[in-house]
């Protein structure tokens, strides 16, 4: 037995772990590591369960092949390989690249080698059909950034802070913004230091336990709660009035728009007080001085994303929270980007306006991406662009996309689907070969680069080998040298992040690692001489502003206005009757979307989801704890057992994603829980830039399931 350092990859924040090695190189138990600079000590049980993603009898240890009576067999990697190259380049030939298309989840973000060659995949066949989690979650950033305009320097960061202020969020289970390595540390080191927090939120969250202000709306009510701030910022003189002049265009447009929205007529609608909207809106404007308003999924899925976060942009930008000229930029980006950053707006083009665009509603690319919104309909629409075959690398399409009927007629209809998974999930059961990979601790890695100045407060990243081996006679591939043998197969060359590699010699992934890194200030072998993490030492501070480039925040360009208008006449419309509660997304702690739901561990202590409501709303609808219920909305239905939780409000059921088996299946949802996925259109209430579902704030009826079976126990 041996214990070997490294660091999760199962989320962001990529704690510092301790793993105990068995003689036959298998890890048997993970602590978190209490000298790691990073996360203090932090492991929350995902990461203490990652042991058992490498040893439980759940784990796929050879590529396998559906066959024709829907069973699966194990087939040589070498074999599985040659006949998707050559189903890929005869349907490629056939029906041209854009038949070709790839979904990127969960999963193939935290693999540094597999995350940088699958767009040089889908290049080296002439195909721009990337799909993947990020635009069935906050896009809407995406578009705000776009539309509204960049400041290089960057927000002020939570380290230097005297008020934070998050919209629909949860820090302390989704390990994202604030400062999320070792949460509760973090937190009471920046309360010590006299932060105050502001948490807006349905439910009573875990971050919201260490707010100075809680605001407890009905879900969907973030961008008339951001309206309303706006009104009072601007009505009494709380913004940053010299630098709204020298930066900002469209504020009296703006202030214009948001006059209907008065702090009582929507604290009335969101079911909060006026008094408690006003406070935390001087609180942030007027009494802090340094911090930014942030936001979560819970803004991210709902109906009026795009405006909602552009909105919570504005607050920044109304009461000037950015880096100035001369002061240090806590992270301006290490693998990334770095180097030097203005004290100045950049206003880009909007990428969706230009290049290539969805057949299925005109839709352009979000970040280089298409949309998953119409992913399904643009398997299942048949004409020139069809897809035909889907790699799948590390998600589970079946289970997160919304509308799962839908999104599972379509994956069972293509003609190749190949997923990149260690386990049977939902769709990798609709596969046609499912090819295994290594697992964390077998590969080498560097934490996700990603949005890295938005994920870690310093300039920080690490590296670590591989310190487990795969079990004995396996055969497991590498995510990155699946796409590499395809493209070779196929006679394409294929580019990493920009780099030609070569064909006849294959890389090793440290040469793949070291090539993400060469536009860094460190290099591989300079992280491995830091075990815990490289922290880089050298201050940046951020750049005077250039008068022959800078321009100015657009606060209210004309699709702004027009989903402002919109947004009104939803704010003044009366309820569907027929649906009286609203169903509001919730992060489980014990899972990464769908990822743990086969672990002993994770099941012992969350084994599916539940309806989360207010007792009192229980009692109303004369039900107790683990009555079955069943949750209806205009599109679908789904069973679950209601549990009674005081940090929901009136009104609310709070349901977790990434559970539930295949519509249909034969399933039973008390052992899995159930997909709200189900609950969920496409094809209506959608986004009008990046066809974002809504995906929470869903309106909802509930009533008694009459069901005899016994329900198990679960936490």
């Amino acid at each position: 037995m041996r214990e070997e350092r490294t660091f999760c990859r199962i989320c962001t924040a990529h704690c510092g772990l301790v793993v105990a090695i068995d003689d036959d190189g298998r890890p048997v138990a993970a602590r978190g590591d209490r000298d790691d600079p990073h996360s203090l000590g932090y492991i929350c049980s995902k990461g203490a369960s990652a042991p058992q993603a490498h040893t439980h009898e759940s784990r796929l240890l050879h590529p396998v092949k559906r066959m024709a009576d829907g069973s699966f067999r194990p087939i040589p990697l070498d074999d599985a390989l040659n006949e998707i190259a050559h189903r890929l380049s005869a349907t490629v030939e056939r029906h041209g690249p854009d038949a070709l298309a790839a979904y990127r989840g969960t999963g193939g973000f935290f693999t540094t080698a597999g995350l940088g060659i699958l767009q040089g995949f889908l290049d080296a066949f002439g195909s721009h059909k990337l799909y993947t989690t990020l635009t069935i979650d906050q896009s809407c950033k995406v578009v705000s950034a776009y539309r509204l305009g960049i400041w290089p320097a960057g927000l002020h960061s939570f380290a230097t802070s005297d008020v934070a202020m998050m919209f629909g969020g949860n820090p302390f289970v989704s390990m994202a913004q604030f400062d999320a390595r070792n949460p509760a540390k973090r937190m009471a080191q920046a309360k010590a230091r006299g932060l105050k927090v502001i948490v807006i939120d349905p439910r009573h969250t875990e971050t919201a336990r260490h707010a100075d202000i809680f605001l407890q709306p009905l879900p969907g009510h973030d961008a008339a709660i951001a309206a309303a701030m706006i009104r009072i910022i601007l009505a009494e003189g709380l913004h940053d009035a010299p630098f709204c002049a020298e930066n900002v265009t469209g504020l009296d447009a703006l202030r214009e728009a948001v006059a209907p929205f008065d702090a009582f007529s929507v604290a009335a609608r969101a079911g909060i007080s006026a008094e408690d909207l006003i406070a935390a809106t001087r609180l942030f404007a007027g009494e802090g001085k340094r911090g930014t308003a942030l936001s979560g999924t819970g803004i991210g899925m709902t109906r009026h994303s795009n405006l909602a976060q552009h909105l919570v942009d504005t607050l920044n930008i109304l009461c000037g929270r950015f880096v100035r000229a001369g002061e240090r930029i806590d992270n301006p980006g290490l693998v990334m980007n770095p180097g030097p950053k203005a004290a100045q707006v950049v206003n880009l083009p909007r990428p969706w306006e230009t290049g290539p665009r969805s057949r299925i509603g005109d839709f352009g690319l979000i970040g280089g991406e298409m949309v998953t919104g119409t992913l399904a309909d643009d398997i299942l629409r048949p004409g020139d662009g069809q897809v035909r075959i889907l790699f799948n690398h590390g998600g589970n399409p079946a289970a997160a996309v919304p509308d799962q009927r839908k999104m599972t007629e379509a994956l069972k209809s293509l003609d190749l689907l190949v997923s990149i998974d260690p386990v049977m999930s939902e769709t990798a059961r609709l596969s046609h070969y499912v090819l295994p990979p290594k697992l964390q601790f077998e590969r080498p890695d560097i934490p996700i680069y990603l949005f890295e100045a938005a994920l870690f407060p310093q300039q920080y990243t690490r590296y670590s080998a591989a310190i487990a081996q795969p079990p004995a006679q396996a055969e497991l591939c590498d995510e990155w040298r699946v796409f590499y043998e395809l493209a070779r197969r196929a006679g394409r060359p294929i580019d990493f992040m920009g780099s030609p590699l070569d064909m006849d010699a294959p890389p090793s992934e440290d040469d793949l690692i070291a090539l993400t890194l060469r536009d860094a200030p460190v290099t591989l072998e300079e992280l491995r001489r830091h075990p815990q993490g490289y922290f880089h030492s050298q201050e940046t501070l951020a750049d005077p502003a250039d008068p022959a480039t800078a321009g100015r925040f657009t606060l209210f360009p004309q699709d702004v206005a027009a989903e402002m208008a919109a947004m009104t006449a939803d704010f003044s419309a009366e309820p569907d009757r027929r649906f009286p509660f609203l169903l509001s997304s919730r992060r489980s702690r014990h899972r990464m979307n769908s990822i743990g739901n086969t672990l002993p561990d994770l099941q012992r202590q969350f084994r599916r989801n539940h309806a989360y409501m207010n007792p009192d709303d229980l009692r109303a609808l004369d039900l107790v704890s683990g009555d079955a219920v069943e949750i209806m909305s205009d599109h679908g239905s789904i069973l679950l057992d209601a549990q009674a939780d005081d940090t929901v409000r009136r009104g609310v059921v709070s349901v977790s994603h990434g559970f539930g088996g295949l519509p249909d299946d034969g399933g039973d949802w008390r052992d899995k829980g159930a997909s709200p996925n189900l609950l969920i259109s496409t094809d209506r209430d959608i986004q009008t830039i990046n066809a974002m579902p809504r995906m929470t704030a869903i309106p909802v009826d509930i009533r008694r399931h009459v069901d005899t079976a016994p329900i198990p126990e679960s936490c």
